[in-house]
């Protein structure tokens, strides 16, 4: 048992430097993923400084998360397009746009949310 409690351990440390590798790589290189973060901490900071119910303020802060995780994923599929596809293909174009698509839509979802908690 202790050394299977090890190995999930190792496993759990791993995952974490490996994710925080991927942040810190995107954040390096994506200008579009630091302007999400900067306006996530703007709208977690709305949230938290108006009056709104504890389920309100979860779905700004989740929609929020879950914008900078389409901006990462997009940037996955962007960087191995173009390792996969460094040539002009109509394919990849519409890989690419896909995935800036999913971005879009996240960020319209956080915003509808926005509209629906502020208006109702």
């Amino acid at each position: 048992m202790a050394d299977f409690l090890r190995a999930e351990a190792r496993r759990l440390a791993n995952t974490v430097i490996w994710s925080w590798q991927g942040w810190t790589a995107a954040w390096a290189s994506e200008k579009t993923l630091r302007q999400w973060t900067i306006l996530n901490l703007l709208s977690a900071c709305l949230a938290f400084w108006l009056d709104l119910a504890t389920g309100e303020r979860a779905l700004i802060l989740a929609l929020g998360v879950l914008i900078l995780a389409a901006e990462l994923m997009n940037t996955a599929v962007e960087e191995v397009v173009d390792h996969l596809s460094p040539q002009i293909d109509p394919r990849a174009k519409k890989a690419k746009d896909c995935g800036s698509a999913a971005v879009a839509l996240t960020a319209m979802a956080a915003g509808l949310a926005w509209v629906v908690i502020l208006l109702g």
